[in-house]
Formats: structure tokens, sequence, C-alpha cells
């Protein structure tokens, strides 16, 4: 196992001794506060291997500093949204979780089940230096903030990890556009037995059409970068607003299968599925599966985002291929100095805090002890030494299996240690995801749809995703045979009325913004 992982990636750091020295401002304001007892944080994936010494390490810097100490329940993946909420929904006893947009938050946010932390982080100066005021801005509703962004680059941009060294065995060299892609992937199913040219898992389902900038198979998007996706929470149901939104005033929001490039992109995913491009059983294969196998050699290529951490997979793939190397294929066509892709810069994770039974001050002053290099290295990425070794002041050589997912309670951009591996190839588009100026943000970067009005037609719009969409994302159904049946079924859930909500609400906030 390497330091990856599903859905929106994670990252990982380790520490020494010292804690108190370097905590400037944290300690006297935790005990004027009286904190005490246990910080139980929500977290996805499992226990790291070498977790209890590592906690055991951080616990006694914490009840010597704090008065306080640290406890983390994993849950798989698989079921994380599920029984995170549930937790809320509950009143169970916890600090912190992973939140996003993509989960529940926005539910939770509107249920009173999140903590308003407005103005919060004046309070933790180790924690304030370490977010950007721009993320603050960009992550606030409405001016309110209702979690700690998660972030470690300006930008994020899902696109191709592949391996080079197969390209570059069949004649490819530097893969730049979407028909070169193509080519590549025909050819590895032509002349490589046993290799799929890309994997996908159960929870690979819109992004590989619907344009956020990009779409994965989206030829479209690839071109004209300029459009996000918008949607209620809990619905499942992808809009596109208007690109002219900002100079009309008027948002005209359609569902994801009104918009060409999207429609165009599934009817590719349907002949991949059926020419073998991609893995025949993908409701069968979570990100954890098609990680592994892509390790072993058996996929060459897969999903990949701007955080960094795609060149760790070269741990465990060179164990089965010893000569193979990556490269990063960004999904616009061109170099990236002539591209200025958009971005809502809203975080793709968030920590939030518990309103109804969590500690608000004890929460936020574990985010500020772990706005210190070396307990953030500590918790990220082990024990130094044993789980890793610093190369340098900014990279680290992984020295076991230890993998936190720091994306879901730590991620601060300055902290961050690259591997010592990270290729070339990943170091530049990593390096060009840091710029807040190599994009362009979006007309509707800070609209957040409040599903209050229309929670029914949410819910009963889910189910039609889940049921009538999903085969479409993964290639499983006919494309114009299967769109009959979502357009039927979405029209029965209630499709006019939260188009119609969601006009309201995005030309409201245009107004709003002037």
């Amino acid at each position: 196992m390497t330091r990856n992982f599903s859905r929106r990636h994670f990252l990982a750091l380790s520490g020494a001794a010292g804690f108190g020295a370097t905590l400037a401002g944290g300690m006297p304001q935790a005990f004027a506060a009286g904190l005490s007892g246990t910080s139980l944080t929500i977290l996805p994936s499992q226990a790291p291997s070498n977790w209890k010494a590592v906690l055991d390490k951080a616990n006694a810097a914490l009840l010597a500093e704090h008065g306080f100490t640290l406890d983390a329940q994993f849950i798989n993946w698989s079921n994380y949204g599920q029984q995170s909420l549930l937790k809320f929904t509950a009143g169970a006893s916890f600090d912190t979780a992973l939140q996003a947009l993509w989960l529940n938050m926005a539910q939770l946010q509107q249920s009173g089940s999140l903590a308003d932390l407005t103005g919060e982080l004046d309070k933790w100066p180790n924690l304030k230096k370490q977010i950007a005021p721009k993320l603050i801005e960009a992550n606030s509703w409405g001016g309110k903030l209702w979690g700690i962004p998660q972030v470690n680059s300006a930008g994020r941009v899902q696109h191709f990890s592949i391996r080079q060294d197969l390209a570059e065995k069949h004649g490819f060299g530097e893969i730049r556009d979407f028909d070169t892609l193509e080519r590549y992937f025909y050819t590895i199913k032509e002349k490589e037995d046993g290799v799929t040219p890309f994997g996908i898992g159960a929870n690979s389902t819109w992004v590989l059409a619907v344009p956020t900038p990009t779409g994965m198979f989206n030829q479209q998007s690839w071109e004209d970068p300029t459009r996000m996706q918008y949607l209620f929470a809990g619905s499942g149901l992808r809009f596109l607003l208007a690109k002219d939104a900002a100079t009309t005033g008027s948002s005209k929001p359609i569902p994801f299968w009104e918009d060409d490039g999207v429609v165009a992109a599934l009817r590719k995913i349907r002949k991949y599925h059926e020419d073998g491009i991609i893995n025949a059983d993908p409701f069968n294969s979570d990100s954890a599966t098609i990680q592994s196998q892509f390790q072993a050699g058996r996929i060459a290529s897969i999903w990949s985002m701007t955080d960094g951490l795609a060149s760790n997979q070269l741990v465990g793939l060179r164990k089965a291929v010893p000569t193979a190397s990556l490269a990063q294929v960004m999904p616009f066509g061109k170099p990236l100095s002539e591209v200025k892709p958009v971005q809502t810069f809203q975080a793709d994770n968030m920590v939030v805090v518990n309103a109804n039974g969590g500690d608000v001050d004890r929460a936020l002053a574990l985010q500020d002890w772990l706005s210190v290099k070396q307990n953030h290295d500590l918790i990220e990425y082990g024990i130094e030494g044993t789980d890793w070794e610093a190369v340098g002041d900014d990279s680290l050589n992984q020295l076991s299996q230890y993998a936190f997912p720091g994306y879901a309670l730590l991620w601060r951009s300055a902290l961050e240690r690259r591997s010592s591996f990270m290729t070339e190839s990943e170091k530049a588009v990593f390096d060009w995801a840091q710029d807040y100026d190599n994009f362009t943000t979006d007309t509707f970067a800070s609209f957040i749809p409040d599903v209050s009005a229309v929670k029914q037609e949410a819910a009963q719009m889910n189910n039609v995703i889940i049921q009538h969409a999903n085969p479409l994302f993964h290639g499983l159904a006919d494309v114009d045979t299967q769109l009959d049946k979502l357009k039927s079924a979405a029209d029965a859930a209630g499709l006019t009325v939260l188009q119609a909500e969601m006009e309201k609400q995005a030309d409201a906030y245009l107004k709003a913004r002037g």
C-alpha cells in the first residue's frame, strides 16, 4: 500500500520532539478556555499503520500543551457519506468531521448541524496564518464560514495519470490532446494483453462527463473549460448555468443532459465500455481496487487531481513493473501557459464542527495545533525516522506504509511536503496549480444553492440519478434509450420545480453581486 487514497485524494507527513517551543499563542488560550477531554474526529478511509504510536506521541504533546487529547474514528469510504450523516442527525458526541458539497455539507448547514465559525479564526494565530484570506472568502456562504477549507493548491483540476513507459513503448511522446489520448487507449487495448486502458470505480460517475470545468471524456470541455456544475444538496442533479450570465443577469440553468458536450461524452463512454477501453464492472470496483490494479500493472491510466499525489503510485507500481514511469495528461489540449480554466476556489474538503455534540474551542485549538509544522508532520506523515525521512526543507521519502487522510483534517498548502520521487510531469502541474492567477473566477463562485424549498424533489431526484444516470456515466446502457428513461423519471420526480428554484436562486445571486 502507498500514500494514495480514493475520492478527492490525500497526503502525509510526520514530526519529532520539542512541540511546545513552537506553539506561539496556542497554549495560553487553550488553558484559559478550560479545554479538556478528547477531541474526536470522524475521518474516511482506515487507520494508518503505526497509528497508535503516532497518536500516543501526539497526545502526549496535546495534553501537556492544551489539556486535551485527540482520537479518530475511521469509516470506510463506501459508507462514509451515509454513516457520517447519521452521526450528525443522531446527535452523536464528536468534535469534527470531513464534509464537503459533494457529501452532505449543505444539507447539514441548512439543518443547523454545523457550528458557525465566522470570525473564529482570529482567535487562533497559527491557523489563521496558514489559511489564505482568498480561501476563506471563497468558502464562506452568504458571508458565514461553516468549515475550515482543506487545500494544498489554489486550483483543482481532474485529469489523467498515465503509464508513460507504455506511451513511449508504443511511440507516443508527451500526450497533450484528447485525440492522442484516445489513440493511446486503443493502442494499449490492442497491444498490451491483460491491461485495461482506463480504470474507473463506482464513485467515478458524473466527473467523467459533466464539466467542472472539464469532464474527463468531455472533449468539448477540454477545448472550452469555462463552465462549472451546480446542484441542490442531496439531489445528485447537476445543472449547468449560462456562460453569459454575468452580462445578461440570467442564469438559465439546464440539466446536464441538455448539454451537447455532455451527451457526446456519454456516447464516448458507452463506446469505451463496448470496446473494452474501460473496465467492465465499475459498480463492483471501488477506488482502492482500481488503484491496486493500477499499481499491479493491470491498468494503464486512472483519474487524478492536481494535488501532487499522483506520483505516490510509483511506490507500488515499480514493485510490479520496475521500469514503470508516469505522466500527467491535463484536459486542455494546449500548454498550461495558454489556458485559464474557471474555478470556484471552493475547497473539495472541509473540516466542520459538530454544532450539537462538539466543542468549537477544542476543535479549533486542534486545528491551530495542526497548523504548526512539526505537529502537522507528525499526524500527516507519521514518526520521523520510522515512517518518513526529510529530503531538504519541503520533501520526504516514505519509509513505511503509514497513510493518513490529511485532506480530511490538516491540509495546509504551505506545510505540505512533496514526495521526493514526484515526477517532473507532476511537478509542472502541481506548481501551476498553486497560483490563483492561473485561473479565472467563475461567475457563480460562491453560490451555494439552498435545498430547503425543494427537499422532497431533491430526494426523489437523487433516486432517479442513481437508477438512471449512473449507468450512463459508466457506459453500461444504450445512450438514447437510457436518456429517455432518465428524462421521463426526472420529469416525474420534479425536474421543473428544481430547475425553477435553481434559476430563482442563481438569478438572485447575480443581482446581489451586482
